[in-house]
């Protein structure tokens, strides 16, 4: 049975009640050092850059008989810097006090080493999340549909905008396809063929593509697959290529105007009736100050409108009335806090039972004249300058709030279609001030409400 051995010290220094160095014992290890010229020194001017922690250390020692364990890097005559732990112990009498090191230096490099260890994991993690990006980027913007299933159960894990558009059909494109069966949308008569495919993918990792059949219209499209790994379960990597002159001609020509809505210098955006957003331009994007596309994607325009209940609901209305809104004013608010003023025009259209609204939204700030109103809002209040030194300060600031009100009540009817409701979100007034004003001007007999007829 063999004897344990208790650490020796490294470094082991006698001091006497004023901190000076009596005697030095340093460890084999260190034997080729020479701290003979620290006898008769104080301990806290051969230590280094440390003299203030060696003092209150001594302070400690004095008060309860030892002190705590303190890191110092304790600087030897040959100019070797090396770090360790130090306590202080008080001998008995006036024997002095005993100062004991441990080398920190075999701690200090593991130290070291764990953090460059972390350094380069952190720097693998940030390679793997650039080259995940790029991934996701380049099958998003894949022309070809690219998804990928779980080989146990073929629900599909993920899925770009391709081969959602192509699976999930018109009437259920909202719902999405992750989660979904794969062989759902598939025509009947495939499921054998690409599951007897797919078998082999499993069994071989790979296999001869086959033509299948999609959606309510049996598009005719070519599947390829391969068998991927992931985190959790190996899934099927399928990339399915339209087939056919039609197919090809189809999503050329969707292509082309994608491309051209995307190099329009204005904002083109298309809206659901609820005001959810389809489809934007990369003008609308600039406009909103958002640099994604699927960022926007279901959001409502509301979001960005600067009076959103009102605009909105105004627009969404006038749609439905006459079809057509043409130079609605209003102001767009960015994601970045910038305001921008624009003129919309918009219609309605139909496209595979939905019903949405394409918008053109055109910035003019830079380019607004006055309005026929302005003119005439601007002649009246030109008007009140000659009565000044004629009339009471008091009656001119009156006078001139009922000329303003006047007009953008006016203007709050007009734009919207004579609705009370909606003129009054407008102006930011409830319904009974909005009356009250009507009554106050004289204005309700021209602007009939239209939620009263």
């Amino acid at each position: 049975m063999s004897e344990s051995r208790t650490p020796q010290p490294d470094v082991t220094l006698l001091l006497d009640m004023d901190g000076i160095i009596r005697e030095a014992t340093l460890a084999s290890s260190m034997s080729n050092e020479n701290v003979e010229g620290w006898l008769g020194q104080p301990w806290s001017d051969v230590v280094g850059t440390a003299g203030d922690k060696i003092q209150r250390m001594m302070q400690d020692t004095k008060r309860t008989g030892i002190s705590a364990f303190r890191q110092i890097t304790q600087k030897f005559p040959s100019g070797l810097e090396i770090p360790m732990e130090f306590t202080i112990v008080l001998l008995g009498g006036r024997a002095g006090m005993l100062a004991i090191g441990k080398n920190l230096q075999a701690v200090a490099e593991l130290q070291a080493r764990l953090i460059s260890a972390q350094q380069t994991i952190e720097r693998d993690y940030w390679k793997l999340r650039e080259i995940e990006t790029r991934y996701r980027l380049v099958i998003e913007d894949s022309n070809e549909a690219v998804l990928l299933a779980r080989v146990s159960d073929l629900r599909i894990v993920e899925a770009n905008r391709t081969a959602t558009m192509a699976l999930a059909g018109s009437s259920r494109r909202k719902e999405g396809v992750v989660g979904r069966d794969l062989l759902q949308d598939i025509a009947a008569k495939d499921r054998e063929p690409i599951e007897l495919m797919l078998r082999r993918v499993r069994d071989q990792g790979k296999a001869p593509g086959i033509l299948i059949h999609l959606g309510e219209e049996s598009t005719p499209w070519m599947l390829r697959g391969s068998l991927m790994t992931s985190e959790t379960a190996p899934v099927f990597l399928l990339q399915m290529t339209p087939t056919g002159k039609s197919g090809r001609a189809a999503q050329a020509r969707q292509d082309d105007l994608e491309a051209l809505l995307d190099h329009l210098p204005d904002a083109v955006a298309t809206i659901d009736e609820s005001g959810a957003i389809r489809r934007a331009n990369r003008a609308f994007l600039e406009l909103v100050e958002i640099g994604s596309k699927d960022a926007i994607a279901g959001e409502k325009l509301s979001r960005w409108l600067s009076r959103p209940g009102a605009d909105l609901g105004v627009l969404i209305a006038n749609i439905q009335r006459h079809g057509v809104v043409r130079l609605l004013s209003t102001t767009i608010q960015g994601e970045l806090g910038t305001e921008t003023e624009i003129e919309v025009s918009a219609s309605g259209y139909s496209q595979d039972e939905d019903s949405l609204i394409v918008l053109v939204l055109r910035n003019v700030a830079r380019r607004l004249s006055p309005s026929p109103e302005s003119d005439s809002l601007r002649a009246a209040l030109a008007s009140m300058n000659e009565a000044v030194g004629k009339t009471p300060l008091r009656k001119l600031v009156k006078s001139t709030v009922e000329v303003v009100e006047q007009h953008y009540v006016r203007a709050a009817l007009q734009l919207a279609g004579g609705n009370r409701t909606s003129a009054a979100e407008i102006l930011g007034l409830s319904r009974q001030s909005l009356y009250a004003k009507l009554e106050r001007y004289n204005l309700g007999e021209k602007e009939p409400d239209s939620e009263e007829t």
